[in-house]
């Protein structure tokens, strides 16, 4: 089923970035302007094969790449995904990626996106702190699908999960849990288009009991705290990986050589 996107706690499992990518730092005037980033309009180099326009901005703007690009792989922990636990079986697709599991006559698939996935930070720096120390973790929090079909059924239940922003720095309470569902539904089994007539069930307004039957379901499943922190430090290095070869794309299509 063609799923609707439904984003915690940093551990000290996930990769650990500054937050603020020094590449935005290149802004002057703190708009995305000035710096680096603004060339001289009038001062084009010699022509290349490729017949693009290329200035001296683009040449310290690939020569700071060339820069950033080896300094973001530095902090990288390492080249290969981590594993999850539970027996899940991972399939990447560019941003996207898909867990199955099955269990019991049951297949359970967890689908999420990386793309804005890294919660913004509104956190004013306070004085006395040193640039470094005032930086949070880069922390890759996606919304995920959940889907479980059974073997003898037409039908997938489906659950929208999230991490709520609220739960930020409560994830050591034990019986908090770092994940929630937004909201329920029943799809098709294998149909690519999702339905919007099927009823969906927002659990804003749901009885909690409801509820929590709900999370133990998913938990009897191995989709529980454990789980979700696996899917942060996983999603984490995605996003990493992925920024990284985002840098190494813009850096060719600046220098086009």
């Amino acid at each position: 089923a063609a799923l609707a996107p439904a984003a915690l706690a940093p551990t000290a499992a996930a990769a650990a970035r500054p937050f603020t990518r020094s590449l935005w730092l290149l802004s002057g005037d703190g708009q995305g302007r000035g710096g680096l980033l603004r060339g001289s309009p009038a001062s084009p180099s010699l022509a290349c094969t490729c017949g693009g326009l290329h200035t001296e901005g683009d040449k310290a703007f690939a020569e700071f790449l060339t820069d950033e690009i080896k300094e973001e792989k530095k902090i990288q922990k390492s080249k290969t995904l981590p594993k999850m636990s539970g027996g899940w079986e991972l399939d990447v697709q560019g941003t996207e990626a898909k867990l199955v599991r099955k269990v019991a006559g049951e297949t359970i698939t967890i689908s999420f996106n990386i793309n804005n996935s890294i919660p913004p930070s509104f956190d004013e720096p306070q004085e006395g702190q040193k640039p470094d120390e005032q930086e949070p973790e880069l922390t890759s929090t996606p919304n995920f699908v959940v889907e479980v079909t059974k073997d003898d059924t037409k039908q997938t239940l489906v659950l929208d999960c999230h991490y709520p922003e609220d739960e930020v720095g409560h994830g050591e309470e034990e019986e908090s849990d770092i994940f929630a569902i937004r909201e329920v539904s029943f799809q098709p089994t294998g149909d690519s288009e999702w339905r919007e007539n099927n009823y969906t069930l927002n659990t804003d307004s749901l009885d909690w009991a409801l509820y929590d039957h709900l999370m133990d379901f998913l938990a009897d499943r191995g989709v529980d705290n454990t789980f979700a922190d696996e899917l942060i430090e996983l999603s984490t290095a995605l996003e990493h990986q992925e920024y990284i070869r985002f840098l190494e794309d813009l850096k060719q299509f600046v220098k086009c050589q």
